[in-house]
């Protein structure tokens, strides 16, 4: 389980690569975390495109080893925000920059990455009082040479790049600057997900990892 918001950054570092998971349910979603925690992975972000994913964050909040962080991702509203906080995620995730999102993450003390694109969302996320910010959608907008043209301005800039990024590019952006990479299909391949093969789930986060260096 994360600590403080400001001890956040430290435990998604160490990590390296958080796994993005649209399960088709609850229940496949907390046995294919499960299966990744079993592969290797240490941080995770159920989204909340999964059908009952309050459900699955409760489940795995009981059932996760000590030290994998829970994350619940593609929050739009502030409302989806309070019931991942109630149902134990470590952290927030929006693939905007939501203010009344982060409202909800300060009030719960949790750590709250919004996606972020440009210096201007950067900027202003930063004075809303984020910490980290989630750098989306990332490989199709100039991947690590654009983290390394924002880490110019922004030297201190605590960033999770999302969107588009293979195992194998991991590497360049954490040289680049990134605290961690953030990987979806890779570590949860759809044939997979959908014939419930959680073996195959396991294979596909070790080898992704291990393609990662993470």
């Amino acid at each position: 389980m994360a600590g403080s918001p400001a001890e956040f950054p430290a435990q998604l570092r160490q990590a390296g690569v958080a796994g993005v998971l649209r399960a088709p349910d609850a229940e496949g979603a907390v046995l294919a975390a499960l299966a990744a925690v079993r592969g290797g992975l240490r941080a995770i972000e159920l989204t909340f495109t999964t059908p009952d994913v309050e459900r699955a964050l409760r489940e795995l909040r009981s059932a996760l080893p000590e030290g994998v962080l829970l994350g619940a991702g593609s929050i739009l509203t502030p409302e989806q925000a309070r019931q991942a906080a109630d149902v134990g995620a470590d952290f927030l995730v929006s693939p905007h920059l939501g203010e009344d999102v982060l409202a909800v993450a300060q009030a719960a003390s949790l750590p709250y990455l919004p996606g972020v694109l440009t210096p201007t969302e950067i900027v202003r996320a930063r004075a809303m009082g984020a910490g980290v910010v989630k750098l989306f959608p990332t490989a199709s907008t100039g991947g690590p040479a654009y983290l390394k043209d924002l880490l110019g301005p922004f030297p201190d800039l605590q960033v999770m790049v999302t969107g588009g990024i293979g195992p194998a590019e991991v590497p360049a952006y954490l040289a680049a600057g990134a605290l961690a990479v953030g990987l979806g299909s890779h570590l949860f391949p759809k044939t997979p997900l959908q014939q419930q093969d959680w073996d195959a789930v396991e294979c596909a986060t070790r080898t992704a990892l291990q393609q990662a260096g993470a």
